[in-house]
């Protein structure tokens, strides 16, 4: 499979997953407040939503050759969708994210391959197997969010975190607070499990990862590659950190905490 089918096939799993939990959720549960700050669980259904209403508007646009839609036609589906009561946000996701995600499972091998996608905001067009996983990562975390709600032993899904671990693109710099570092410079090492991997994480302006691990880094850090993807994101709070990460020398996971405080 492409990288492209992967993330296709990891955004049916994960509609059809969180499709099947929205469907059994009563006024009350949308009312619950989500792991997003500041969002009950319907808002986080409207935000993913409201993304993939923009988003199946903006592949069709490529598939046609037309222009982007632009900001305005996105500020109009915002203000729609913030307008929804609770129910009408959990009805409309399950038909909005079912209509992109048929979108991405209609193209063709060529398609997949050869088509670019004008996002608005990145420097150039990118191929669908880029915005497949940016919009898999959105739903991945978002998943979560509303999910944790209900299980604070939830964790990503494992074909979504095979996809996202080493997947660009590269968003550390921007996800990054380097100033929380204090001036200080670290090279840590990072070990993953399900998936396996290692690679060197570089808390330093600005922030990286590649896989030049330093023979003697300042610490080591080891954890599931599912934990790696929410502290990154700002998701893994003592609370929902799972048994086994370690730490070692200058790994520190309340810094890490404060240098991704989530987006």
């Amino acid at each position: 499979m492409s990288s492209a089918d992967t993330a296709i096939a990891a955004l049916r799993t994960g509609h059809d997953e969180l499709s099947a939990l929205v469907s059994g959720l009563t006024d009350e549960d949308l009312a619950r407040p989500s792991a997003a700050t500041e969002w009950d669980i319907s808002q986080v259904l409207s935000h993913l939503g409201s993304g993939a209403e923009i988003g199946r508007t903006v592949l069709r646009a490529a598939l046609d050759g037309a222009p982007g839609p632009g900001h305005d036609f996105n500020q109009s589906v915002w203000d729609r969708w913030d307008a929804m009561g609770r129910r009408e946000r959990a009805d409309g996701f399950l038909q909005s994210d079912e209509a992109l995600t048929a979108l991405y499972e209609s193209l063709d091998a060529s398609a997949r391959d050869n088509l670019r996608v004008d996002l608005g905001f990145m420097p150039a067009p990118v191929d669908v197997a880029t915005v497949s996983r940016m919009r898999l990562n959105e739903l991945a975390l978002h998943s979560w969010d509303v999910r944790v709600a209900f299980d604070e032993h939830a964790t990503l899904a494992p074909d979504a975190t095979a996809a996202l671990l080493h997947q660009g693109p590269d968003l550390f710099a921007w996800i990054g607070k380097v100033d929380r570092l204090d001036g200080r410079t670290l090279n840590l090492q990072v070990t993953t499990t399900a998936p396996d991997s290692v690679f060197a994480l570089r808390l330093k302006p600005p922030i990286s990862v590649d896989f030049d691990v330093p023979e003697q880094p300042d610490g080591t850090l080891g954890l599931p590659a599912e934990a790696w993807l929410r502290l990154v994101s700002g998701r893994l709070a003592p609370r929902h950190t799972p048994d086994g990460v370690t730490t070692t020398g200058a790994a520190d996971l309340d810094l890490l905490r404060r240098v991704f405080p989530g987006y």
